[in-house]
């Protein structure tokens, strides 16, 4: 082609974009933007529900246990009054030596017959499945439910000690029920009972979770079945060690409905528990200062257990993700 005929030739028309296209286009960012805020819509009610009615609620307590409230709040201001008041109480003394003897003894047996009954159910036995569900059984029952079947098998006039008598042995007597030194023990009892399935549970799915080759591998190196559980299996069986601990610590510290059920707090007060104290302060003697922050205090020694174990699992994740 010739320069002549080049010049002449028109310039050709910009491309552009057909509006079926551009339509499609927008639709799509819309679809992605709603896709992207849909998650923030559907969990907006949660959050909001969660912040008021739990922290603001917290916050509340927290505000109430500074004032010299009783039977209906008040904002005249008494400092650290309340909690002076609720220490120097005899049945918060009470409450809190009780409070350590249940929650060692919970703790440390349900993890004992937890993981007892977890290496028994990981042998592979024919009747496992119903076995793990008979264990499992207790922890389906409510708390009230526990408590009322106990407190008829502990009771002297009904339960084990009229069925002991009944078979002819006339001297077999358990009243522990209505022993004040005793009474607290039959609360662990029935906590340890409806428990230790649970934590059965969580040990079986840690214990399944381990490498069956180390095992193989240890006993072709001639390492006995005690011998491998102690140094191989159970050190591995920490991160469940620990959340077992913390669940049961924070059940043990707000347990209030099987105590309830089971003894009423009672004899007297013996096998009263700082939730039981708080219940009945805030609610039956009008001491809503007192009763605040007693509860305030039950969550500080939850949020002590909480904490540590929160941050030393979101470390981690952390380092994973280069921070």
């Amino acid at each position: 082609m010739s320069f002549q005929n080049r010049a002449h030739v028109a310039p050709s028309a910009p491309a552009t974009t057909p509006p079926s296209t551009r339509t499609t286009i927008r639709h799509s960012s819309l679809r992605n933007r709603f896709e992207a805020i849909l998650p923030k819509i559907v969990l907006s009610p949660t959050l909001v529900i969660t912040l008021v009615f739990v922290y603001g609620f917290i916050a509340w307590t927290t505000v109430l246990s500074f004032t010299r409230s009783r039977a209906f709040a008040n904002f005249n201001w008494a400092g650290f009054l309340q909690y002076s008041r609720v220490w120097e109480h005899p049945r918060w003394q009470v409450a809190i030596n009780n409070l350590g003897i249940y929650a060692s003894l919970y703790v440390v047996l349900c993890m004992a017959i937890g993981l007892g009954l977890a290496i028994l159910l990981d042998q592979r036995i024919r009747a496992e499945g119903g076995l793990r569900a008979l264990f499992l059984y207790p922890m389906a029952l409510s708390f009230i439910v526990t408590g009322t079947a106990w407190k008829w098998i502990l009771n002297p006039g009904l339960g084990l000690t009229k069925l002991f008598h009944d078979w002819g042995w006339s001297s077999f007597e358990f009243n522990w029920i209505i022993d004040d030194n005793m009474a607290i023990y039959t609360v662990v009892i029935a906590a340890v009972w409806q428990a230790s399935g649970f934590v059965m549970a969580m040990f079986l799915a840690g214990l399944r979770g381990i490498d069956q080759e180390m095992i193989k591998a240890a006993s072709i190196d001639g390492a006995r079945m005690p011998a491998i559980y102690r140094r191989i299996i159970i050190p591995q069986l920490r991160p469940v060690f620990i959340s077992a601990f913390v669940i049961l610590v924070h059940l043990a510290v707000k347990s209030y409905e099987l105590v309830i059920a089971l003894t009423g707090a009672g004899p007297g007060y013996s096998t009263e528990l700082p939730s039981t104290f708080m219940y009945s302060f805030t609610f039956t003697r009008n001491e809503l200062g007192m009763g605040a922050a007693s509860a305030v205090m039950m969550l500080c020694t939850v949020a002590a257990i909480m904490v540590p174990y929160l941050y030393s699992e979101m470390r981690p994740r952390r380092k994973n993700d280069g921070h």
